[in-house]
C-alpha cells in the first residue's frame, strides 16, 4: 500500500458491520415476542437450536418449506410500504406447512440488501415477526446480508426457511375420496403470486402506486400490498378436531393448478363458481387486463386462499371450527371421479 495512505476499511467497501449489529439489538424485542415451547437460545449464535421434546412430540416427522414472496417486492420497495411484506414472507412458508399436516414450530429469514438501511430492515423484520407470531411459529434466526454491487437503489431481496413438524403417521393428504366436501377460505387479496401479471396490469392502466384504488378505499399501491392471510391455527383446529382429509394452499397456478395435488389418481375436483363472488380486486384485473375466466383462475386464487376436502359428515362442524377461528368459509364443490377440475357455472 503507498506509504502515508490508511489502510481500507470494510465500512468503505460498503458493509457497515455495525449497522448489523444495532438491526440485531433492535429487532431481539420482536423474535422474542414469537418464543414457544421447544426454542433453546436466542439470536445471535452461529445456529438455532430446537427440541421438539419440549413441543410435546413423541415421534416426530419434521416438514420444510421455504419461500419468497416474488416481484410483490418492487411494490413494497417503490411504495416504501415494508411493513407487511414480512407478513407475506412468513405465509408463504407456513401455509404451505399446514397443508401437509405440520404444525409450523420455527422460522429463520434471509434479508440482503446494497446498503443496510436500519430503520426500514427492522420495519421488515418486524413484520416476519408478526406473521411467526399470528401462526405460532418462532423466528429464532436468521442472516442480514449487506451486498453491494449485487443490489442498486435500495433493492432488496427476502427468503424465508419453515420447519413444523407431526406425529408420525399423521400426515396429509391422505383418504381423500369421491364426495369429500370442497371448504374454500376467503383470501386476503392477490396474496403473493401473479404479481409480474399485476404489475404489468398497472402499468396499462396508467396508475401509478399512490393513486386512488379503483377497487377499494386507499392507494392501488396500499391495496396490491394487503398481506397474504395466515391459515395456520384456524387450518390446525380442523385438522384436530377430525374429519380433514387434504389442504391446497392456492398459490401460483391458482385454483386450477393446485387442489388436484391433493388428490390420488382418479378423482378430481369438481368447484362451484357461482359459490363466492370474486372479488372486486380480481375484477379489475381481469377486465383492464381482458383477462379470460380461464386465466384468470390458473393465474390468481380468485379470492379462495386455501381449500380444504374434508368428510361429507363432519363438513358442517369443521365449517363451524373454522368460521369460529374468524375465517370466512365458503362450501365450493366436492370431489369427484375424473382429472384436474372441474368447473359449474361462472365466475366473472
Amino acid at each position: 500500500m503507498t506509504k502515508g495512505h490508511n489502510g481500507l476499511t470494510y465500512a468503505q467497501a460498503g458493509v457497515d458491520i455495525d449497522a448489523g449489529n444495532e438491526l440485531v439489538e433492535r429487532i431481539k424485542p420482536a423474535a422474542r415476542a414469537t418464543m414457544r415451547p421447544g426454542v433453546m437460545g436466542g439470536l445471535g449464535g452461529f445456529g438455532a437450536l430446537f427440541d421438539l421434546q419440549a413441543a410435546g412430540y413423541t415421534d416426530p416427522v419434521l416438514v420444510a418449506a421455504t419461500d419468497g414472496v416474488g416481484t410483490k417486492l418492487r411494490i413494497a420497495i417503490d411504495t416504501g410500504l415494508v411493513d407487511t411484506i414480512g407478513i407475506d414472507l412468513v405465509a408463504m412458508c407456513v401455509n404451505d406447512l399446514v397443508c401437509q399436516g405440520a404444525e409450523p414450530l420455527f422460522f429463520l429469514d434471509y434479508f440482503a440488501t446494497g446498503k443496510l438501511e436500519v430503520e426500514q430492515a427492522t420495519r421488515i423484520i418486524n413484520g416476519i415477526a408478526a406473521g411467526c407470531a399470528a401462526s405460532g411459529c418462532a423466528l429464532i434466526g436468521g442472516e442480514t446480508a449487506e451486498m453491494p454491487g449485487m443490489y442498486h437503489g435500495g433493492d432488496f431481496d427476502l427468503a424465508g426457511f419453515a420447519v413444523g413438524a407431526m406425529e408420525r403417521g399423521m400426515d396429509l393428504p391422505r383418504d381423500v375420496v369421491a364426495g369429500d366436501i370442497l371448504l374454500g377460505l376467503a383470501s386476503n387479496g392477490v396474496h403473493s403470486n401473479g404479481y409480474s401479471f399485476v404489475r404489468k396490469v398497472v402499468e396499462l392502466s396508467g396508475l401509478g402506486w399512490a393513486d386512488a384504488s379503483p377497487f377499494s378505499e386507499g392507494t392501488l399501491g396500499e391495496a396490491l400490498l394487503a398481506p397474504t392471510r395466515l391459515y395456520v391455527k384456524p387450518a390446525l383446529a380442523a385438522i384436530r378436531a377430525g374429519g380433514v382429509h387434504g389442504l391446497a394452499h392456492i398459490t401460483g397456478g391458482g385454483i386450477t393448478e393446485n387442489p388436484p395435488r391433493i388428490l390420488p389418481g382418479g378423482l378430481a375436483c369438481e368447484i362451484d363458481l357461482g359459490a363466492w363472488e370474486l372479488p372486486p380486486v380480481f375484477r379489475w384485473l381481469a377486465e383492464t387486463a381482458h383477462m379470460s375466466e380461464a386465466e384468470l383462475l390458473k393465474t390468481f386464487n380468485c379470492g379462495i386462499g386455501m381449500i380444504l376436502a374434508v368428510a361429507p359428515d363432519q363438513a358442517q362442524a369443521i365449517a363451524d371450527i373454522l368460521g369460529s377461528e374468524g375465517e370466512m368459509v365458503v362450501e365450493m364443490g366436492r370431489v369427484v371421479e375424473g382429472q384436474g377440475v372441474v368447473y359449474l357455472g361462472k365466475l366473472l
